[in-house]
C-alpha cells in the first residue's frame, strides 16, 4: 500500500450484507457480504458469468436486489437511491459516450444531469479535461477519438460531480498495454491525490495484483475468497495472483458472460421442451 495515501480502515464507504439477486429460479448473486474502506483500491474479480456485473448493477442502483442490504457512503441504495448515486461515478464496460457530441459537450451534458452548478461545472470540466490530457481536443467530436482517449474522457466525466467512489467495470478491456498503463496511472493518481475510493473489475490479473489493496473473488454467485493479493497467494501457495485465481476458480474455460435475464430465458425455454 502506498504510504503517502490515507485509507480509513475503520470507516467502510461501501457495505454489502447478504446481498442476493434472483431471476426466477436462477440465483445470480447468492448472499454475498463484503466492505470497502474509504480511500481504498478494491478489486472485484471472477470468471465470466460469476455475478460481477449483476453485483455492480445493484451497487450502482441499476438493479434492485432480491434481498440483502447495500450502503453507499452511508446511504441505503433502496431507500435513498438519488443520494447514493450522487456519491459515485461509474465507467461502464461498454462505451457510453455520445459520439456525435464533442468532448466538451459530453462533459456539459453530464454536469447538467447531475445538477452541477454552471460556475463550478465550467472550472471542473477544464480541470478534468486537462488532467486526462484532452483539453486541447475538447471541441473535437468523440467519434474521432481513439479507444484510449474515449476511456480517459469517460473517467473525466465520471468524476465531474466530485464522487467519493469511482466504479470501473473492466475499464481497460481491449486496450493495448501502453494505453492500459496510461489509464491506470491516471486512476492511481486520482486515488492518491483526491482520496477517491476505487472499485474495479478486470480480467487482467496483473492489473489487480499491482493495483488492488484488497480483492474479493466471486464465482457462481458467491464470494469464495477475500484478502490482499499477498494473502490470496499465500492461501494457495502461488507465485502470482493469476495462479491463485485459477486455483480458487478452476481452469475450465467459461462462456462469455450472458446476462442473468438471458440465462433465465434459456432455462425457461429448455423446461418447456
Amino acid at each position: 500500500m502506498d504510504k503517502g495515501k490515507i485509507v480509513d480502515n475503520n470507516c467502510p464507504i461501501i457495505e454489502v450484507e447478504n446481498l442476493t439477486k434472483k431471476f426466477g429460479d436462477f440465483i445470480a448473486v447468492d448472499h454475498i457480504s463484503f466492505s470497502v474502506f474509504k480511500g481504498e483500491i478494491f478489486a472485484f474479480l471472477g470468471p465470466n458469468g460469476a455475478g460481477k456485473t449483476t453485483t455492480i448493477k445493484m451497487l450502482t442502483t441499476l438493479l434492485k436486489p432480491s434481498s440483502g442490504t447495500i450502503l453507499i457512503n452511508g446511504y441505503d441504495v433502496i431507500k435513498y437511491p438519488h443520494k447514493a448515486r450522487s456519491s459515485f461515478g461509474i465507467v461502464f464496460q461498454d462505451p457510453s459516450l455520445d459520439d456525435q457530441l464533442t468532448a466538451l459537450e459530453n462533459m456539459e451534458y453530464h454536469g447538467v444531469i447531475y445538477k452541477v452548478p454552471k460556475k463550478i461545472r465550467s472550472s471542473r470540466i477544464k480541470q478534468l479535461l486537462k488532467f486526462v490530457e484532452l483539453w486541447d481536443r475538447r471541441n473535437d467530436l468523440v467519434k474521432y477519438f481513439s479507444a484510449g482517449m474515449k476511456r480517459r474522457l469517460e473517467i473525466a466525466r465520471g468524476l465531474l460531480h466530485h464522487p467519493k467512489i469511482l466504479f470501473l467495470d473492466e475499464p481497460t478491456l481491449g486496450l493495448d498495454p501502453q494505453t492500459r498503463t496510461h489509464i491506470w496511472d491516471y486512476i492511481r493518481n486520482l486515488n492518491k491525490e483526491e482520496g477517491i475510493t476505487i472499485f474495479f473489475t478486470t480480467h487482467y490479473m496483473d492489473e489487480a495484483e499491482k493495483l488492488a489493496e484488497r480483492i474479493a473473488i466471486i464465482d457462481h454467485g458467491r464470494i469464495i475468497a477475500q484478502g490482499t493479493p499477498e494473502e490470496l497467494k499465500s492461501k494457495t501457495q502461488s507465485n502470482s495472483l493469476e495462479e491463485a485465481f485459477l486455483i480458487f476458480c478452476g481452469r475450465e474455460i467459461r462462456d462469455q458472460e450472458a446476462t442473468s435475464i438471458e440465462r433465465m430465458r434459456l432455462r425457461r425455454r429448455a423446461s418447456r421442451k
